[in-house]
């Protein structure tokens, strides 16, 4: 969005749907109140979450946003690239029918300004949920459109009008990061907040970030007829993953035409006759890559600048974001934060709970810890990779023992039935214990799958409680089943297996 003009490139029927609920263009703000119980700073997942739960409970409640209601997740992230995501699915399964005894003729063709208008059309119609107009008529927020910055401790500012609070949360999100590569800026590049304002398919794009952003980008693109190069600074993409889910993501990549440059440092960027030169440093060697566009995906920068933080007492790094306890509470007692603009996990669900404690600790002095959830995720690639909890590395990192429990998909006969190559499920308990620390996914619908072992997690039951939950048949999920009874199998020692055969002995 150009936030000058209030305008949403393309400017069509959709995206004047979405304004018209985001940022309408005739919308006054209201006259503040006296004071309010809470006033919430950034209408992205954490804000609005945090807004609706606050006035849910009969608080007064005040709400500002200088940009477009719905944050990232709405507008540039979750919804638009899940929507692209899933078109360039289909278009790749439909290439790969043979195998299933079913023969297109034919090429598969995609028409990329439709997938687009389908983004922009799916975009649109998820809006209302997040609207200026709901918030405010339906849910007893009063909405402020325009810049915040903090007078004092308990003032923030926004179109000339003073708001006082009693508390406040600072939920203004993060922004794609712009690594400082020479040329770069001059040769202009796509971010995740501008790539969905495209209408036609680039010919060449590069990809700069093995990251799930970049990844996710980097296999859809493809998948929807682009030469794709992906460049890694480091030696792995996904460098959070587990190095055997990388690796299998590596090799459909690979098999799937994406052209991989890891361990490559990027030098500097040109202008060209034929677009844009990207120039790469690998293994000491320095080769150009021409591309027509470039999509940047290194990362998240908090919002923090411009707040007037300083008046209010909140300490804050440019890099890192706000400053929180474990109750997510600033250096200024009247003042908490959530999401993106002080949390490590930058997720739209990681977002969502920490609002609904900002909420209990704000409002009711609760003592709710942001340590105390158990947080997932999961980068939609396909195969699909999800992950909760402590990682192979990170256990051997911190000293701590512990036991492995892996089955790969294509063992379960769903995945057989499914054609299945590549996939698993990892859990890794506690040495000489069923107490889950932390697990992998690599499925096709591996977020979903991780559900029942987050709920395990959070509930603090063991995986051999898992072994007890029936799954329908056939499912992938059976993976998780099967991995739980391969943990009751480490219990049957030669002794245990000798006094079964000794009570069965006396039953005869």
């Amino acid at each position: 969005m150009n936030e000058q003009t209030g305008t949403v490139a393309p400017m069509d029927a959709h995206n004047q749907v979405l304004l018209g609920n985001v940022r309408p263009t005739e919308w006054r703000n209201p006259g503040p109140r006296a004071r309010y119980n809470l006033v919430v700073v950034g209408a992205g997942p954490a804000g609005l979450v945090a807004a609706a739960g606050a006035a849910g409970v009969g608080a007064k409640v005040a709400l500002i946003e200088r940009h477009l209601m719905g944050g990232d997740c709405l507008n540039v992230g979750c919804v638009p690239s899940k929507s692209l995501i899933k078109s360039a699915r289909i278009a790749e399964h439909s290439r790969r029918t043979t195998p299933f005894g079913v023969k297109i003729e034919g090429s598969v063709s995609v028409d990329f300004g439709a997938v687009m208008e389908r983004v922009r059309r799916i975009r649109a119609s998820l809006s209302r949920a997040d609207s200026a107009d709901r918030y405010q008529d339906e849910l007893g927020v009063d909405v402020f459109l325009g810049d915040a910055r903090f007078t004092a401790p308990d003032t923030v500012e926004v179109g000339g009008a003073a708001l006082r609070f009693s508390r406040a949360v600072i939920a203004t999100g993060a922004r794609a990061a712009a690594p400082d590569i020479p040329g770069l800026a001059e040769a202009g590049y796509l971010t995740n907040e501008t790539v969905f304002n495209l209408t036609e398919l680039p010919r060449r794009i590069a990809v700069v970030g093995g990251g799930p952003i970049g990844c996710e980008l980097a296999q859809a693109f493809r998948r929807l007829g682009s030469e794709v190069f992906l460049f890694q600074r480091g030696a792995q993409i996904l460098n959070r993953e587990d190095p055997d889910a990388a690796s299998i993501l590596r090799k459909v990549f690979v098999g799937e035409g994406i052209h991989l440059y890891e361990d490559c440092d990027l030098v500097r960027v040109e202008t060209s006759a034929g677009g844009r030169l990207v120039h790469l440093q690998c293994a000491g060697t320095e080769q150009p890559v021409e591309v027509d566009e470039i999509l940047v995906g290194v990362g998240r920068v908090p919002n923090v600048e411009g707040l007037g933080l300083e008046n209010a007492g909140v300490e804050y790094e440019t890099r890192t974001g706000v400053k929180v306890d474990e109750r997510l509470r600033t250096s200024n007692y009247r003042i908490f934060a959530a999401g993106d603009c002080c949390m490590k996990y930058k997720f739209t669900h990681a977002a969502d709970a920490a609002a609904r404690i900002v909420i209990q600790n704000a409002l009711f002095w609760g003592r709710k810890k942001l340590s105390a959830l158990t947080i997932p995720w999961c980068t939609y690639t396909d195969p699909e990779i999800a992950h909760v909890g402590t990682s192979e590395k990170e256990a051997a990192d911190q000293g701590v023992y512990v036991d492995v429990y892996r089955r790969d998909v294509k063992e379960t006969d769903r995945g057989a039935a499914d054609g299945v190559d590549e996939g698993f499920v990892k859990i890794l308990t506690a040495k000489g214990s069923d107490k889950i620390l932390g697990a992998t996914i690599v499925a096709e619908d591996a977020g979903n799958i991780l559900n029942v072992i987050t709920l395990a997690m959070t509930r603090n039951i063991g995986l051999g409680g898992l072994a007890n939950v029936i799954h329908p048949y056939p499912t992938q999920a059976e993976a998780v089943k099967q991995a739980a009874d391969a943990y009751y199998r480490t219990r049957l020692t030669s002794f245990v297996q000798g006094l079964f055969r000794w009570i069965l002995a006396r039953k005869r």
